[in-house]
């Protein structure tokens, strides 16, 4: 693809930014704790599974199974963890290199189709969009569900523009991903990917170049040699497993308001439509950035003088891009994350619609620098003044009762939480927080031998008897909890 110029300057400002916003998010892995609920309850699945061994089914607390998820992103924060111990950066690791491949494969999609410098553009929207910023560090099964969708996504495309080796090559990679989309999400991944393809398709009628191009037989055996022994192996080894995951969580979830059958949590129920709001925070600032940029005078006349829909290209980016947005309109129960999927062809767009002829783009340039500068900014608020993850985490309240046992004369020592443990008190304690669930249960250890710390919900402790308070002090608190010491009377 033939540029417009030599745009040398904005390529140097758009590395800069890129390279700027790769950097700040490798070095903040670390600086924050897991943050309850999503964040440390993956990260104590994560941990479980690096000190049990059992990289068959996934536990949510020792020998209990997980079947909410499949285990791919599990299985790449455990051998993180098994490489650079259980701590945050290895937890995030896995998700922050998954976005890289993210970065790279919309890189190498932009770049044959548009030209280097939409495709940085693309990857500065991208990279700067504030769900895949946030959730390049995160600890969740998104990043790689995001990676899946997006290989297939970008494979189709480069099996229909390459021809020879390059061609079959990034046709495997089309059945690799669909592999990496059944044991990151399951079968409603494949939704994601067969939905915009299927679009695309009816308003193109390649069917059958497609069928010639795509090395379907091989293709599919390959995909089902990565994906099928795992859920083979996990029903015989949990017997429930497939009916739970295949109908409960991709059938009920989303049918049913409220569905009542998660093994894992409350459902997050929101009126139907949700999930277009959600993509307008999510997709902060180019969501605001990119339809002003339309609106102009300049996008306009670019709009009515070559409309998306007579450009092959830009139809397959749509479909792809709406897509995830369309499929959940109805549903009530979503979180922001599902909108993730789309963004990588919003970006694509992006570095089109966005490049100019005169290569300066104010919307691009202050959008790039301002989302910058302003996630510089929050992270700084959030290290150094200890909020939003850290009062979502169970990480100073853990670390204070160690400090005391260091120092407590008797032989033993136990924390306990009272009516709710939250993931992160299991990941930071090592598994080593007991939980009681009623107030029977912790009167006659008050009394027993060895010292007892226990962490309650401020609210819940307001409403124990005097009887039971009384022979608790305070040691240290965050946001909802308080860390107590036992004593006898």
């Amino acid at each position: 693809m033939m540029e417009n110029g030599n745009p040398i300057a904005l390529r140097r400002w758009l590395w800069t930014v890129l390279i700027a916003l790769g950097l700040l998010r490798f070095f903040s892995l670390d600086l924050y704790p897991l943050a309850d609920t999503t964040e440390a309850r993956y990260g104590e699945i994560a941990r479980l599974m690096t000190v049990s061994g059992d990289w068959i089914t996934p536990q949510i607390s020792s020998g209990v199974p997980f079947w909410g998820k499949p285990p791919l992103s599990t299985w790449l924060a455990a051998a993180a963890m098994k490489l650079f111990g259980i701590n945050e950066f290895a937890a995030r690791l896995p998700s922050f290199l998954l976005s890289l491949l993210v970065v790279a494969l919309v890189w190498s999609l932009a770049a044959r189709q548009y030209g280097r410098t939409s495709a940085l553009t693309a990857t500065v929207v991208l990279a700067s969009s504030a769900l895949f910023f946030v959730s390049s560090g995160a600890v969740m099964t998104d990043p790689a569900l995001l990676f899946g969708t997006t290989l297939c996504m970008v494979a189709f495309r480069q099996v229909l523009m390459l021809q020879g080796r390059q061609g079959r090559a990034w046709g495997y990679a089309f059945f690799v991903g669909l592999a990496v989309c059944l044991l990151a999400k399951g079968p409603v991944a494949l939704v994601l990917t067969g939905l915009p393809l299927a679009v695309w398709l009816l308003h193109q009628r390649r069917w059958r170049e497609t069928w010639q191009r795509l090395p379907w037989l091989s293709g599919l055996a390959l995909t089902a040699a990565l994906s099928v022994p795992w859920y083979w192996l996990a029903e015989l080894k949990t017997p429930g497993f497939l009916e739970y995951f295949l109908v409960g969580e991709h059938w009920q979830r989303f049918i049913e308001p409220g569905w009542q059958g998660d093994l894992y949590g409350g459902g997050h129920l929101r009126p139907r439509g949700t999930i277009w709001f959600y993509w307008l925070e999510c997709a902060l600032p180019w969501s605001l950035l990119l339809p002003l940029r339309l609106l102009s005078r300049e996008g306009r006349h670019r709009l009515q003088k070559q409309p998306p829909w007579r450009d092959e290209r830009q139809v397959y980016l749509l479909a792809w891009a709406l897509t995830p947005l369309l499929f959940f309109t109805a549903a009530r129960n979503i979180l922001p994350t599902y909108v993730l999927t789309g963004l990588p062809a919003f970006a694509l767009l992006s570095g089109e619609w966005l490049h100019e002829k005169d290569h300066s783009s104010a919307a691009l340039r202050w959008g790039s620098v301002g989302m910058l500068l302003l996630i510089g900014a929050i992270l700084a608020v959030v290290v150094g003044l200890g909020i939003g993850p850290a009062e979502r985490s169970q990480k100073k309240l853990v670390a204070a009762y160690r400090k005391e046992r260091m120092f407590d004369s008797r032989s033993s020592t136990r924390l306990l939480y009272l009516f709710h443990r939250p993931y992160s008190a299991e990941f930071y304690s090592e598994g080593n927080a007991a939980l009681i669930e009623t107030l029977p249960e912790l009167e006659p250890l008050l009394d027993g031998v060895g010292s007892l710390y226990l962490v309650v919900e401020k609210e819940r402790w307001a409403l124990v008897p005097s009887t039971i308070t009384a022979r608790f002090l305070k040691l240290e608190e965050n946001k909802r909890f308080y860390l107590l010491r036992g004593h006898k009377p």
